[in-house]
């Protein structure tokens, strides 16, 4: 493991009226010229102090800044009202992040990557196809097919679920304050994620001093089932590493694999891993180690 020899400075960038809340990991080394520079998002209604610094470290030591950032709603970005998972603001930011990543001084703007972990896998699918400039894509774990990952879900669980959603449309028709489902639960359990492995392996990367609200406006499970980034993958012309979990609870690896297949120039990882699993340990040190080869290779480093 190389040394942490990295520089965090604390930013932000703006994203329609809102502002987004980011590190950025200056590389420990630069070479002639401009750095390139990969963008970092977090999954479902996770913030960037969930995981995501040991990622981002590794980057910056093989001389690649990195830039990872919390989304409007949530954490300490912008945005009311709180906990708002709305996937068209989501895209926004991720936007908006490529825009400000490009006006940065000392970064080339065509040697800026993306990189998204679980939902925010399946936003950089998207955004890849709809930028068109974006140099890498990194796809870790993704959420590819909403219906796929709706069918994870008991149907006691996706009944009260979907109750809870159904209330709050009514309360945002109201103008009133969202009803809020939790992200993770036990089996069973209202919730937005109720796999056995997804309560335990998502609150271990929560940090004992952070203070996080486990819960989200309930309307986004009536967006979940229509939100199919795996779709966009045929699209990508850039260079995208899946990186897929074959023992993934949360977004079904066989559903992934199919996606993958129809990406250009794919490049597809497998590891015989859980969701939650990949962001530690020993499957944490494979999973980097590959994303920085494959980062190296096409940024030029």
């Amino acid at each position: 493991m190389p040394a942490d020899t990295t520089q965090r400075l604390e930013v932000s960038f703006r994203s329609d009226d809102v502002d987004c809340r980011a590190w950025l990991f200056e590389p420990a080394y630069k070479s002639a010229g401009s750095a390139p520079l990969v963008i970092l998002g977090h999954g479902l209604g996770a913030t960037r102090e969930m995981g995501l610094a040991p990622y981002a470290k590794r980057f910056a030591a093989e001389g690649i800044a990195a830039l990872a950032f919390t989304y409007r709603h949530f954490g300490d970005s912008g945005g009311l009202p709180r906990q708002l998972l709305d996937i068209r603001r989501q895209l926004t930011d991720w936007a908006s992040a490529l825009r400000y990543a490009r006006s940065l001084p000392g970064i080339d703007p065509d040697r800026v990557a993306i990189w998204g972990s679980s939902f925010g896998g399946g936003h950089v699918i998207e955004t890849a196809a709809r930028d068109g400039r974006v140099a890498a894509v990194v796809s870790q774990c993704p959420f590819t097919d909403g219906p796929a990952s709706i069918r994870t879900a008991s149907p006691r669980a996706l009944a009260m679920s979907t109750a809870l959603a159904l209330r709050d449309e009514a309360a945002r028709l109201r103008g009133a304050p969202p009803v809020r489902v939790p992200l993770v639960g036990p089996p069973g359990s209202a919730a937005l994620m109720t796999a056995a492995d997804a309560e335990p392996g998502f609150r271990a990367l929560i940090p004992p001093d952070l203070e996080f609200d486990d819960s989200v406006a309930a309307r986004i499970l009536l967006h979940v089932p229509r939100y199919r980034p795996g779709r966009a993958a045929a699209r990508v012309t850039s260079p995208i590493l899946f990186c897929v979990c074959e023992r993934d609870s949360v977004a079904p690896a066989a559903t992934t694999l199919r996606y993958a297949e129809q990406a250009p120039r794919a490049e597809i990882r497998r590891y015989p891993v859980g969701h939650f699993d990949i962001y530690s340990g020993n499957a944490f040190e494979l999973v980097v180690a590959d994303q920085t080869d494959f980062l190296a290779r096409h940024l030029g480093v």
